[in-house]
């Protein structure tokens, strides 16, 4: 492996990095107020947030 091809995938890598922290990042700002309810396999659970 060349140097060029080290620094596309560093390069590469921080660019996946960036974009996973900027989606986790929206989806904690848009989530919304209130109680939490979930039913699956483990029954009911409340959540507050």
């Amino acid at each position: 492996m060349n140097r060029s091809n080290g620094l596309y995938l560093i390069i590469g890598a921080l660019v996946v990095v960036v974009i996973g922290l900027g989606t986790y990042i929206y989806r904690e700002q848009t989530k919304p107020e209130g109680i939490q309810m979930n039913i699956g396999k483990n029954g009911i659970s409340v959540e507050q947030n």
